[in-house]
């Protein structure tokens, strides 16, 4: 495989006395174009699974670039973990991607986001529709026990290009199965559906395409979704959020926000 890490010719790591300064427990990268990693967890430190956090590294003009990275791991986890894409002329994930642990990054201790529990009304079942590293948000929401509590069943689909973007959903579903807290409701309630729209893989397509022919619904044994049963969430790139939002708001849903619950919400600070 060809690699795409360059040598950085920005400073790597930020000042490690500074109180936004994390660092790095491990590094993983799953293929040339994709990596996740983990930092320690300040113990002051609260979020919802599925919210975004601001994190970055420092400039040699001192001032830092930062992006919004959706927290990909379980609001009980001792440690954050994040999956980033690989740019390389980005000016973040260039250098972002040559991380190591024991190194340091930039993390704001704010969180927000659209992807919570709380922005939608109770119903049978959650869809939560993925493209690429859009999937982050929910390998946090469903390692979360409320996410079982509030729901029937919960279905994860996620669509990439090739099969090497889908190992890391698999690996986090592999773990949401096995873990000892969540594993048995998880074994009880969890349904994965991927996809791949270029490598040949089980299942080729769009989700887009699959929704609006019944294919998903066929595939997996699924009435159509309704908004008296069904609740979503959507993390995807612009185009997909968009044509997303079309689809379910022809399944008569509505746009819900943290400040008014409703059938469905969509991730508008992720792009990619």
């Amino acid at each position: 495989m060809t690699s795409f890490v360059e040598k950085p010719s920005l400073v790597v790591n930020p000042d490690p006395a500074h109180p936004d300064t994390q660092i790095v427990t491990s590094v993983h990268h799953w293929d040339d174009w994709l990596f996740s990693f983990r930092v320690k967890r300040p113990q002051s430190f609260r979020f919802r699974s599925g919210e975004f956090v601001m994190i970055g590294l420092p400039t040699k003009t001192g001032k830092p670039v930062m992006r919004a990275y959706s927290i990909a791991s379980p609001s009980w986890d001792d440690e954050l973990e994040f999956y980033s894409i690989k740019v390389p002329d980005g000016p973040l994930t260039s250098r972002l991607q040559l991380i190591q642990p024991g190194d340091g990054i930039i993390l704001r201790p704010k969180t927000v986001g659209t992807l919570v529990l709380d922005a939608l009304l109770p119903a049978k079942r959650l869809w939560l529709f993925a493209t690429g590293t859009g999937i982050a948000p929910f390998a946090s929401i469903i390692r979360d026990p409320d996410c079982y509590d509030r729901f029937d069943k919960v279905i994860v689909t996620h669509t990439t290009r090739r099969q090497t973007g889908l190992a890391y959903a698999k690996d986090v579903i592999q773990r949401t199965l096995n873990d000892p807290l969540i594993g048995q409701m998880a074994r009880e309630k969890l349904t994965y559906l991927s996809t791949t729209t270029q490598e040949t893989s089980p299942l080729m397509g769009r989700i887009t395409d699959m929704l609006r022919t019944g294919q998903v619904f066929e595939t997996l044994g699924i009435p159509t979704i309704t908004s008296n049963t069904d609740r979503a969430m959507v993390c995807g790139s612009l185009g997909f959020n968009v044509e997303m939002k079309e689809i379910l708001e022809g399944f008569q849903m509505c746009e819900g926000a943290n400040s008014k619950p409703a059938d469905y919400v969509v991730e508008k600070a992720f792009v990619g």
